[in-house]
């Protein structure tokens, strides 16, 4: 990246760490000053004291704090978010450990920074980010994503995916709602690496057979819904061209439908209606995939991209099918997407 790119992402963090906004942005008191005059009724948790709830999550909950300042250090304190987990009462491939041991190895511009991790009373680990008040989630159905920060917002996202597979680590649940933001504009940040995997955990699972079970409902990639264990950094490139997907054009709606319950089965219906239904010449890996061919599908018919995404930018279109391709090895890489988007 730019030297002036990088300059303006350390000014937007420095600032999000002196003098964060309200997550709706429509106060302009500094959050540090509104935490701090909530009555102290909240939790403790190490050093952090009156923590509140701010959400919660398949395995953990997440408290919103004022981390005290150290003696000598600034005279404002900074917001952090703490995830608090119970890595005993997790299920594989669920791991606040191995998440931690992750994170300490992938520091870059835009994976969340992890301020500490330290152990809790009742066996729970603790967590600690910096607090960020927008989640591309929440800003996409809203409408609140300023048409002048996609850009930037995707070239963040391609670039944290680039720097991560360049170490052969995958994500594996990358969505809107793993995206956070310093502010509307930007920077973005890759988060949740609770399920990730990498070569070089020993928590990981063997090379060939990695959990089929990781993503989430419409973000997951043909290749897991057919058993194939031996999946690469392109699982995280299906579902980051979802997340383009939205970023571009769809907003509020997601590329492909899962239904109500998150059917797998509704999924590849939606999925095979929107791309058309594969043989092996349009998807020649799925030959060794221990599930290929025993259904028999409906024939649909492949729609125009141009159709899918309808009023994008021709560029933008083209971006995106290029990385929701069936085959694997033809999507592009993060790398390669990071480049294009500077030109989306």
């Amino acid at each position: 990246m730019l030297p002036e790119y990088h300059e303006s992402i350390r000014d937007l963090v420095r600032s999000l760490l002196d003098s964060a906004t309200h997550r709706n942005g429509a106060d302009e008191t500094p959050l540090e000053d509104v935490v701090s005059q909530e009555p102290q009724t909240g939790r403790t948790f190490g050093r952090y004291k009156n923590a509140h709830h701010y959400s919660d999550g398949l395995f953990s909950e997440v408290f919103k704090a004022v981390a005290p300042s150290e003696c000598g250090g600034t005279t404002r304190s900074q917001i952090v978010a703490l995830k608090v987990t119970t890595p005993d009462m997790m299920t594989a491939p669920h791991d606040s450990k191995h998440e931690a041991r992750i994170l300490i190895a992938v520091k870059s511009d835009h994976i969340i920074p992890l301020v500490e991790n330290f152990q809790q009373a009742g066996g729970r680990l603790v967590l600690v980010f910096p607090f960020m008040p927008y989640g591309l989630d929440g800003l996409l159905p809203s409408n609140k994503l300023p048409n002048t920060a996609r850009r930037t917002i995707l070239h963040d996202i391609f670039s944290g995916l680039a720097h991560i597979h360049g170490m052969g680590i995958i994500h594996r649940d990358i969505k809107p709602s793993n995206i956070l933001l310093a502010s509307p504009s930007g920077p973005a940040f890759i988060s949740d690496f609770g399920i990730a995997w990498s070569p070089n955990d020993h928590a990981s699972e063997p090379l060939n057979e990695k959990i089929l079970d990781v993503g989430t409902t419409c973000y997951r990639p043909p290749e897991l819904l057919f058993g194939h264990g031996a999946y690469g950094t392109k699982l995280d490139m299906w579902a980051a061209g979802c997340v383009a997907a939205q970023v571009v054009c769809l907003y509020g709606k997601t590329l492909f439908d899962a239904g109500e319950l998150g059917s797998e089965l509704a999924l590849i219906k939606s999925i095979f209606e929107t791309l058309g239904t594969p043989d092996l010449g349009v998807w020649p890996e799925a030959a060794g995939f221990p599930d290929w061919g025993k259904m028999n599908f409906m024939r649909y018919p492949a729609r125009k991209w141009g159709d899918v995404l309808a009023g994008a930018d021709p560029s933008a279109v083209d971006f995106v099918s290029q990385l929701v391709v069936y085959e694997s090895g033809q999507r592009l890489t993060a790398e390669e997407v990071r480049k294009t988007s500077e030109e989306l």
